[in-house]
């Protein structure tokens, strides 16, 4: 796979120690103004990067985000992919994330040399590929999709077009159900939507009887079918916030929950349960090896950055376009800006 990440053994940094009595919430604000910087931040980061960021979304959110900033640096946080597809999409801006190895479950199980295989085994397919895979799966695909669009996306192409849809099989298979296709999958799964537990998710729903469950569409079908809602990580959020009851369990990454607590103190969200019982397999690990020290360095030397050559940028620029050009404007029109 190409190297994408340009990290501390290909530069020279001007510092990694932090000193201990520096505010490091003012730290980072005096370098996004100096260095005229924006904090991107996905849903499933930590609360304390959340509320520090310029701006918090999901997938599509923070795609068009990146596409739109006039910013000379944008501070991801989040996992790899995100950063390249805002590198991709603004490939003039200083791109750096928190931390080297923030990767995806996803991104990993799609290798580019197995892909290939795949595609060309299925020489008449176009192919969709979610959001949640590197930058050489974006460059041989068609069209790229997230969560929230993927449906709307697919819903456009004439009826007896045949599709390859990669890398997340759990989300290909509700598509399939939603849509009526019969999409050929690839066999990735998310390693925290995954771990969902059907036995303990329903032992939780009889504790809390009157409670909604919102699932994200990367859960298997087990989890899916006791869903009252299922939708993108933003659909998830609206619903919590806006539909009728007081209670939901969340079937995803839970640190979206602190964007549901900020809209509404009075509601009670409970993560889904895994297999032994707890919240613990909610947590995504690679979304947690970010953190406000990571971020305030990689500001300051601006490193891990995201470089991308030009020849695979602009390949996986076309189904980004694509994407965004089919996404109508009122999918996620309230995209939440926070102030910093």
């Amino acid at each position: 796979m190409i190297q994408t990440v340009v990290d501390k053994s290909d530069i020279n940094v001007i510092s990694e120690t932090l000193d201990p009595f520096i505010n490091i919430e003012e730290e980072i604000d005096r370098l996004r103004k100096e260095k005229n910087a924006v904090i991107l931040a996905h849903y499933y980061q930590s609360a304390e990067i959340q509320d520090i960021a310029n701006f918090v979304g999901d997938s599509l959110d923070l795609s068009r985000k990146a596409a739109e900033t006039d910013a000379d640096m944008i501070a991801f946080c989040g996992v790899k992919f995100m950063a390249e597809c805002a590198k991709i999409l603004s490939p003039d801006k200083t791109v750096v994330l928190p931390d080297k190895d923030a990767g995806c479950s996803l991104e990993e199980s799609c290798k580019p040399d197995n892909f290939k295989v795949f595609k060309k085994n299925h020489p008449d397919h176009l192919v969709l590929s979610y959001v949640n895979c590197s930058a050489e799966i974006k460059a041989l695909s068609d069209i790229i999709v997230t969560s929230s669009n993927a449906k709307i996306i697919i819903d456009q192409l004439p009826k007896g077009q045949k599709i390859i849809f990669g890398p997340d099989k759990h989300l290909g298979a509700y598509l399939n159900k939603e849509t009526g296709r019969n999409m050929v999958l690839w066999p990735g799964t998310c390693i925290v939507h995954e771990q969902f537990n059907e036995r303990e998710l329903i032992k939780l729903m009889t504790r809390h009887p009157s409670a909604s469950l919102v699932a994200h569409p990367e859960c298997p079908e087990e989890i899916l079918k006791h869903a009252n809602h299922v939708g993108s990580t933003r659909s998830i959020l609206e619903y919590g916030t806006k539909a009728s009851g007081t209670e939901f369990i969340v079937a995803t990454e839970q640190h979206i929950i602190h964007q549901m607590q900020l809209e509404t103190p009075d509601r009670t969200f409970i993560p889904a349960p895994g297999s032994d019982g707890t919240c613990n397999c909610a947590n995504c690990p690679y979304m947690a090896l970010n953190d406000l020290e990571k971020l305030y360095f990689a500001m300051l030397n601006e490193i891990p950055r995201i470089e991308i050559p030009e020849e695979l940028r602009l390949s996986a620029l076309k189904p980004l376009n694509k994407m965004l050009d089919m996404t109508p404007k009122n999918v996620n029109p309230a995209s939440k800006i926070v102030a910093a």
